[in-house]
């Protein structure tokens, strides 16, 4: 029996669709990168592709495939159960992929069709869309981002969630790269997606963005954390008019200990991050921070943190007054008022040059 194929694009409109994504990769490749969605369902464990991968070596194909089939068969009822329960309705479809379109796609497709699950092979397997992740960045095909930018604590990621729920495009950039971009970023928070799942999520948010539309952005370095952003990304935050949101420094605290866990029980958690700061500002000012850490006094580290480390660092990418549009979100019932106002004023402008 060969499995029914069909291309990437297609496959990715039935996704679009509602149609479920199946990864029969092992568990390493799928946490290495899959199509944003996807389930993975492996036909073979890492050990066992291992296994495959030795024999196709020493002994040929014959015997590899041979051994890949000893290996799966007791497996089969588990796979197929596995999509059984992940389906969200008895009939819908589900499209398999493997790395090129191979032997595991096409022979879970084989299985699943055998069992009463309709299902489609995609042609070219997950490396098809890799390649097409990367020429969608490589072209650079998407509208505007405008960027609000602002010095730690001004809100920056509340004011872009404010505007999502009235309805304006964002693209949070951080919430995708499961990082608040910052040197305690990652508190609080579960592990960042791999390189290549970033990427690929981060396309799955902007395909939505049509050349001659707009979103709404974070200023962010080229890095979030352990993952960047590809070049075009980053480059196309420079060359548009930024929001410049500014807040009182008492306002900006409030804010931080709003977002970040600050907590005695997760004290622990901060040590680290802390103590990275030695080599900006000395060993005495680090202590300092570390004994306002012990004893829980939070708005004071919090401040100190500002002026002394976070304020020097990121003022200087405000930008000149040629290129910026200053929004004070004080008090904050005209804050957001004012922040729109800001938005559509720099849509009427022309942006940067490439």
């Amino acid at each position: 029996m060969t499995a029914r194929t069909i291309i990437l694009e297609k496959a990715l409109s039935l996704r679009d669709q509602g149609t479920l994504l199946i990864d029969a990769r092992t568990p390493a490749e799928f946490a290495d990168g899959t199509i944003p969605g996807a389930i993975n369902v492996p036909l073979l464990d890492n050990e066992q592709r291992h296994q495959v991968g030795s024999v196709y070596k020493q002994q040929g194909k014959a015997e590899a495939r041979l051994l890949g089939v000893k290996l799966v068969s007791p497996h089969i009822p588990a796979m197929i159960d596995a999509v059984l329960e992940a389906r969200t309705e008895p009939k819908q479809p589900v499209v398999v992929f493997c790395w090129r379109g191979g032997m595991r796609s096409g022979a879970l497709t084989n299985f699943l069709n055998l069992a009463g699950i309709p299902a489609l092979q995609m042609s070219g397997g997950y490396k098809v869309f890799r390649r097409h992740v990367l020429d969608f960045f490589a072209a650079g095909s998407w509208g505007r981002l405008i960027v609000l930018r602002g010095l730690t604590g001004v809100g920056k990621t509340q004011l872009l969630q404010q505007l999502r729920a009235d309805g304006l495009p964002v693209l949070d950039l951080e919430a995708l790269a499961n990082h608040r971009g910052s040197a305690f970023g990652a508190l609080g928070l579960g592990p960042q997606p791999s390189q290549k799942q970033f990427e690929a999520l981060l396309w799955d948010a902007m395909r939505f963005i049509p050349p001659g539309g707009y979103a709404l952005a974070e200023g962010e370095s080229r890095h979030i954390g352990r993952v960047a952003l590809p070049k075009t990304v980053y480059d196309a935050l420079q060359k548009e008019t930024s929001l410049w949101i500014e807040a009182s420094l008492d306002y900006r605290v409030k804010i931080i200990l709003d977002d970040y866990p600050a907590l005695d029980g997760l004290k622990s958690e901060f040590i680290r991050p802390i103590e990275a700061l030695k080599e900006k500002l000395g060993k005495e000012k680090v202590t300092e921070f570390l004994q306002l850490l012990e004893l829980g006094e939070w708005k004071k580290l919090v401040a100190e943190l500002m002026v002394h480390y976070y304020d020097p660092l990121y003022r200087h990418t405000c930008p000149g007054s040629a290129q910026r549009i200053d929004v004070s979100i004080e008090p904050e019932a005209d804050g957001l008022l004012r922040l729109r106002e800001a938005i559509r004023e720099a849509l009427a402008r022309t942006p940067g040059p490439d």
